[in-house]
């Protein structure tokens, strides 16, 4: 039998490599679907991903989606799990989407649903959602770039935070909280306090070093903060970091925070325009037992909106681009 699938698996590569796309497209549909019928999703997923592969290596877009989509199909309905190999096989299809190709997004979507569906990780795979991040961000889709990077891998805050001021140089230069606020409050919204303090330190360190910009150093028994006279709501970030990591006894520095820099929170014109308040209701709550107002599901209302570009503030998102769900090591 894997002497059959190899040999079948050869000869449409040939037709592939011959220019005869649409006709291997539609064979290797049909022998998949063959061995789909016999009970052999084994065989089926190997003669489509090598199909796949080999039509988007042969700039065939379409036809290599379509063959991703249905190997996807293959595995949803065999219950094939998440693995190094299955994995594996799924980032080199994206990584082989000729650039620019529409029909990624949509693989993308089917792949993380399926690792979401089979997997340990309600949100979908974090390895998916980095990978998938960093080709967003490669083709300057910003929304779809921090979607997926903020329910990543250990590597993405990093990632995400260099992606942030790359996007703030092009901006003015009172925008940079703007920006670090995108990583910030939906990593602490999705339970993720490593990634948001990972992010905090990328991007500062970032605005410190390339930026010419006024900061003093404070330094107490258990922490040591950097201030930006001239940005204080990055100041409110970092202490609204430094609360959370202090847990519900810092109820009161919280709220304090909240009344301290309202000014700055409320400002439309160099501030946050109260973009930040419904984070700042779900954070208070999740993190102080703050009850917020209850109108419908105001989690999910406040990342569908996030999600679908709005939120947390940030202008043009820069040189010609268009201007976030749990993730791993979750804290």
């Amino acid at each position: 039998m894997a002497s059959k699938i190899e040999k079948t698996i050869q000869r449409q590569q040939e037709k592939i490599a011959n220019g005869e796309y649409y006709e291997a497209h539609q064979q290797l549909r049909v022998i998949s679907a063959r061995y789909t019928k016999q009970n052999n999703p084994s065989a089926a997923a190997d003669i489509l991903y090598s199909g796949a592969l080999s039509l988007l290596k042969a700039g065939q877009g379409g036809s290599g989606a379509d063959l991703s989509l249905l190997l996807l199909d293959v595995w949803t309905k065999a219950e094939v799990k998440p693995d190094a190999d299955t994995k594996g096989k799924v980032l080199g299809l994206l990584r082989a989407f000729p650039k620019g190709e529409p029909t990624r997004k949509r693989v993308i979507g089917e792949a993380i649903g399926w690792s979401a569906k089979l997997g340990e990780y309600p949100a979908g795979d974090p390895e998916l959602h980095h990978v998938a991040g960093t080709l967003y961000a490669e083709d300057l889709e910003p929304y779809d770039t921090e979607r997926h990077l903020l329910l990543g891998n250990l590597s993405s805050a990093s990632t995400l935070a260099s992606l942030e001021y790359s996007w703030y140089t092009a901006d003015a230069p009172h925008t940079a909280p703007l920006y670090a606020a995108r990583g910030v409050l939906p990593y602490l919204i999705t339970g993720n306090l490593r990634a948001a303090n990972k992010f905090q330190l990328h991007f500062t360190t970032s605005l410190q070093t390339n930026t010419p910009i006024t900061t003093t150093p404070i330094s107490t028994s258990s922490s040591e903060l950097r201030v930006y006279p001239s940005l204080p709501l990055l100041n409110f970030l970092s202490l609204l970091l430094l609360a959370v990591e202090r847990g519900a006894n810092s109820v009161d520095m919280f709220r304090m925070l909240k009344s301290h820099y309202r000014e700055q929170l409320n400002d439309k014109e160099g501030g946050a325009g109260g973009m930040w308040d419904e984070a700042l209701e779900q954070i208070g709550e999740m993190y102080f037992g703050i009850r917020a107002p209850r109108q419908g599901n105001p989690m999910m209302d406040m990342l569908g909106s996030m999600f679908g570009g709005g939120g947390f503030g940030g202008g043009s998102k820069g040189k010609g681009t268009k201007a976030i769900p749990a993730a791993e090591g979750l804290d």
